[in-house]
């Protein structure tokens, strides 16, 4: 229906509320069981919320400076913001930016059905701690509720810009078709580079997407930022592997708060980079800086900026759809060497360091993966569209590969197409048919919690992302969402 008659007013308010953990919060994104705590602070971590407006319909996106995020407390934020401000629970996005250098909100390395004793020893091997879980989401509701209360009239504009040398496909295929995670090591280490390196497995996304909000004096209020990688820059120096850092999104943000001032809220929406890291796989010299990426990404986003057109008209509308998604057969060989594990060893297994034994970890993961399908026989997955003017911002949970992102925005209806990862809920990795069949981390033949779901899982999700937007897309003016 067209309500395109009379003219609405954009408004939008933006605020961020300080997430930065106390010495001696875990810190996520290690892996099998190393009991990470924050020792320093490298950079603050906020969450961060924009709220839009237009003739009564309201959107809400939260993005965080933690590592993931788990559906229970996404639940908790939402119906606390949706009592608080009316939005509805499905126009509010909450995104992890997934910084391994950061704590996260909710358990999520092993299935709530795994029976682990939690106590203050074992509490971090499901991946956060309730304190830091509950204090964070807090906070996020706070931001949300400022920005709701921060409405104001707005022009918003969007562009694109290209930047290669900062991500890279981290799946490479060696000579004997085996799958490692390149990184550099210095030319003494690798005096010829990677040898046993072959090729990449696949792409990576150079696009750098820019949604700028002004105040209608043309001072900027708030940046979205679009790009694609992991950001373990931090976490990849032994020197700052105890620090506290949102990475590369961190060091973009401070970047936009120093350029255009302090009372600016810059967002990041982290693309699909479950298998793309920002180690450069072909120079051994070559030293990860997140202050470097994050300064030549707000440069791009300054020249992005001063090529945009604004407006202070747009859509605003939102969509959901829940699917289920299969799981993964555990081999039979395998069940038998996981029930061996931990029926001879039903607690965690430490060793000489006081660290878990990886074979438990993995083989607890194994297990959970089991008690997730035996609960509910298939997977349900939350897809989140929401639309701003000519850009749709994509929700996906979990750690999609870019292959499925660059479908997503090939032929998409949308002008602009921005994906975050990481939203809503833990899922793990959803990587492509061809991963699969070669393994490694992303795709262990070991069928753990964090490789759980079905080879065919990101085709699926492919399809369901673009009827959602050309759906949201075909209205040229949507009719109100009343309930």
């Amino acid at each position: 229906a067209e309500t395109s008659m009379k003219r609405q007013v954009l408004r939008a308010g933006a605020a961020a509320a300080d997430i930065t953990p106390k010495p001696g919060t875990y810190i996520s994104g290690s892996g099998c069981g190393d009991r990470r705590l924050a020792q320093s602070i490298m950079d603050p971590l906020f969450a961060k919320a924009i709220v839009f407006d237009s003739g009564g319909r309201r959107v809400c996106i939260i993005t965080l400076d933690v590592t993931m995020i788990t559906g229970d407390y996404t639940r908790k934020i939402r119906t606390a913001i949706h009592k608080e401000t009316g939005i509805e629970p499905d126009a509010i996005m909450v995104h992890a930016i997934q910084d391994h250098s950061s704590p996260s909100i909710g358990y999520f390395m092993f299935d709530p059905d795994f029976p682990l004793e939690i106590n203050s020893e074992n509490e971090y091997l499901l991946g956060s701690e309730k304190a830091y879980s509950d204090f964070a989401s807090d906070q996020a509701v706070r931001a949300a509720l400022e920005a709701n209360g921060n409405l104001q009239p707005v022009r918003i504009g969007v562009g694109r810009g290209i930047l290669g040398g900062f991500a890279f496909n981290r799946r490479g295929v060696c000579r004997d078709g085996r799958i490692v995670m390149p990184k550099p090591a210095g030319r003494a280490n690798q005096p010829l580079g990677i040898t046993q390196l072959c090729y990449l497995e696949g792409p990576m996304d150079p696009e750098v997407g820019v949604f700028c909000v002004q105040d209608m004096n043309m001072r900027p209020l708030a940046f979205l930022l679009h790009h694609t990688c992991h950001p373990v820059n931090v976490f990849g120096h032994r020197e700052s592997y105890y620090s506290v850092s949102a990475d590369w999104p961190g060091a973009w943000a401070q970047n936009i708060r120093d350029m255009f001032g302090p009372d600016v809220v810059p967002l990041v929406l982290n693309g699909c980079c479950g298998n793309i890291n920002p180690w450069d796989p072909f120079d051994p010299d070559n030293t990860p800086d997140h202050r470097r990426m994050g300064r030549e990404l707000s440069l791009m986003s300054e020249r992005i900026l001063n090529s945009m057109e604004f407006t202070d008209n747009a859509i605003i509308d939102w969509r959901i759809k829940r699917i289920n998604l299969s799981y993964r057969d555990i081999p039979p060989e395998r069940r038998l060497e996981v029930e061996k594990i931990l029926s001879e060893n039903p607690r965690p297994v430490r060793n000489e360091n006081g660290e878990v034994d990886p074979r438990w970890f993995l083989a607890a993961s194994t297990r959970s993966s089991e008690l997730c399908r035996k609960r509910s026989p298939e997977f349900s997955y939350e897809i989140q569209v929401i639309r701003i003017g000519d850009t749709a911002i994509v929700g996906l949970p979990g750690e999609p590969f870019v292959e499925g992102q660059l479908a997503i925005k090939t032929d998409s209806r949308a002008p602009y197409t921005f994906i975050a990862h990481l939203t809503s809920q833990y899922v793990g990795y959803l990587a492509t048919p061809e991963a699969y069949v070669r393994h490694g981390h992303e795709a262990n033949a070991e069928v753990t919690y964090w490789a759980k779901l079905a080879p065919d899982s990101l085709e699926i999700i492919v399809n369901n992302v673009r009827s959602l937007v050309a759906e949201i897309f075909r209205e040229k003016d949507p009719a109100p969402n009343v309930k």
